[in-house]
């Protein structure tokens, strides 16, 4: 049975839980919630290595939980985790997901009330048994009962593109208030994380209760979930929470740092601040006792970093992957920008599945300064998206270059997304690719071979000369659906040997390969390039989380195609790919 790496974590999580509920000693709760967040965020094939009982030496990794981790890898269960679940009914753990309910309350409920699902707390709710309860006061109850009926509306996660309208906006409301300073986001959205919970917001004010009190009543806001002098906490019609923290302009840097995360992160910067003298916190640095002087003065979040002796750290790099260590050592990357992107590939017009025309699409990439665009519809096989037959292909390949004719300063590439078959091989055959200015070989079907079988159909593709980069390497739909399994080592090693690029998906419901994989691929060589998959114009705007995941893995300038001129574009394509082998 396989298992991914979101559910190992899950099931630490789970177990934390459990713990708590049951009264455990706290500091074993911590290390399962610590151990979940190490599998979430480890850079390398974590399910693999558990598998292979070679977890030793990883950080926030114990002997206990390697060796329960290791079981579910290799099992795909945890006998443990199922004899702590067997202690408590099924429905209990639904009750997690209601907002206003922790452990303790759980705890109550089930042993005073016997509430062990969502319909008999929304029934105790409803016929006043649960007001019994110390805790469950009127208010109480009335926010539960919403929350019910929220968990049954909304889903608990929301991906990065569909969150990121909403945060800019508030942003730039919370920016209009006269009495706002200095204004950010945090939490897991400045640190462009895939797929979050909720949205942190920041100000600097000389009157928080202004603020607080302005983010509760704008347009937007669902209900109150909590309302203060400092902080106010509401939810969004769609079911997204949203929480504001008002501090002073001096404070604030260290509120940025604070709640911008990841608690790992947050965890061993404090720890290195300890080694200085100081404490450090949301609100500045303390000296541990009277010997110590004060910390030097500091405006902005850089300060704070400088102050311990370290280069700054860009938000997305911060999950306490080596960016400390490397930040101490003067190796932070200058990460790629936005405005460093020259153009972008893996683009479908109205000839596959697309909503805009060839003209349309060129025309919209110009407006956005690019300087190329790649079109790349869809191959033969996928009929259900008008997949073009080699003839179709052609004559569009001719559109393209009667195109081009009219510009100096702007090229479309003639490219397709061919499918990779289930063997390996191409849905187009070489005599025609060798045609194309590019290939992007995907996978769109069999995503239940073995992670054996998928490796290896992938590999096989990629070592055709023609492939000049893999699309969506997991094929995952954030949310909807997992990807298929792969070794993806596997796969960067032969993208590395073959000088096949490996595409950064840049679809919100993508973002794929996943940010924790890059920082190897570009150790290892392996060239990237930002794409869309554009179906429409508006769509080309997409390249931006694009950027915000390459950042977050790593990656620099230098390390992605499409940062590079048209001309560097150009000869890059017209050599064979043997010879761009990394």
């Amino acid at each position: 049975m396989t298992i991914s790496r979101d559910e190992i974590a899950a099931v630490l999580d789970e177990i934390a839980l459990l713990m708590e509920i049951k009264g455990e000693n706290p500091f074993k709760t911590r290390a399962y919630r610590n151990g979940a967040e190490t599998v979430r965020n480890y850079q390398g094939e974590i399910v693999a290595i558990a598998a292979a009982n070679e977890l030793e030496g990883i950080p926030g990794i114990g002997k206990a939980l390697q060796e329960k981790i290791h079981e579910l890898a290799s099992t795909g269960k945890l006998e443990f985790h199922q004899n702590l679940r067997a202690e408590f009914p099924p429905g209990l753990f639904d009750l997690f997901g209601i907002q206003g309910l922790g452990p303790k309350k759980v705890r109550a409920l089930y042993d005073k009330l016997n509430i062990d699902s969502i319909d008999a707390l929304k029934a105790a709710c409803q016929d006043g048994s649960a007001a019994s309860l110390p805790g469950f006061g009127k208010k109480s109850i009335e926010k539960l009962l919403e929350s019910i009926d929220l968990k049954e509306q909304f889903a608990d996660f929301f991906r990065l593109g569909d969150v990121a309208p909403v945060a800019e906006y508030i942003l730039n409301l919370l920016r209009e208030h006269p009495d706002s300073l200095r204004v950010a986001t945090a939490g897991s959205y400045r640190r462009g994380k895939e797929v979050l919970h909720d949205l942190d917001f920041l100000v600097a004010t000389a009157a928080p209760a202004k603020l607080t009190s302005y983010f509760t009543t704008l347009p937007e806001v669902h209900s109150v979930i909590a309302h203060g002098d400092t902080k106010a906490s509401i939810r969004l019609e769609n079911g997204l929470q949203c929480d504001l923290r008002a501090v002073s302009n001096d404070q604030f840097p260290f509120a940025l740092q604070y709640f911008s995360g990841s608690k790992e992160h947050n965890v061993a910067l404090r720890s290195r601040a300890l080694k200085h003298g100081w404490s450090l916190n949301e609100y500045g640095f303390t000296p541990k006792d009277k010997s110590t002087p004060p910390a030097p003065a500091v405006k902005d979040e850089r300060d704070i970093y400088r102050v311990l002796g370290l280069d700054d750290i860009p938000p997305e790099l911060r999950e306490n992957q080596g960016e400390i260590e490397a930040a101490d050592a003067g190796e932070i990357p200058r990460l790629i920008e936005l405005e460093n992107l020259r153009g972008t590939f893996h683009n479908h017009t109205t000839e596959s599945d697309g909503k805009n025309t060839l003209e349309e699409m060129a025309a919209a990439a110009r407006d956005l300064g690019l300087q190329y665009l790649g079109i790349a519809d869809h191959s033969k096989s996928q009929f259900q998206a008008r997949g073009l037959q080699p003839d179709r292909l052609l004559r569009q390949v001719e559109a393209i270059g009667k195109l081009n004719a009219q510009w100096d300063d702007f090229q479309v590439f003639a490219g397709t997304e061919v499918d990779i078959l289930k063997d390996g091989t191409l849905d187009f055959e070489d005599s025609l690719l060798a045609q194309l200015d590019y290939c992007v070989a995907s996978v769109h079907g069999s995503f239940q071979l073995s992670e054996k079988e998928q490796t290896k159909r992938i590999i096989r593709a990629m070592e055709n000369q023609h492939v000049t980069m893999l699309g969506h390497v997991t094929g995952r739909l954030l949310l909807k659906r997992k990807g298929y399994e792969i070794n993806i080592d596997k796969i960067i090693d032969c993208a590395a040997a073959t000088g096949t690029i490996i595409e950064l998906n840049c679809n919100p419901y993508r973002l794929d390969m996943d940010w924790r994989h890059w920082h190897r691929a570009r150790d290892k060589g392996v060239m990237t390039s930002i794409n869309p998959d554009a179906h429409s114009t508006e769509q080309l705007q997409y390249l931006a989380f694009g950027v915000r995941i390459a950042r977050k893995g790593w990656l620099r300038r230098e390390d992605v195609l499409n940062t590079r001129s048209l001309e560097d574009v150009r000869e890059f394509l017209s050599v064979e790919k043997a010879a761009c082998k990394a």
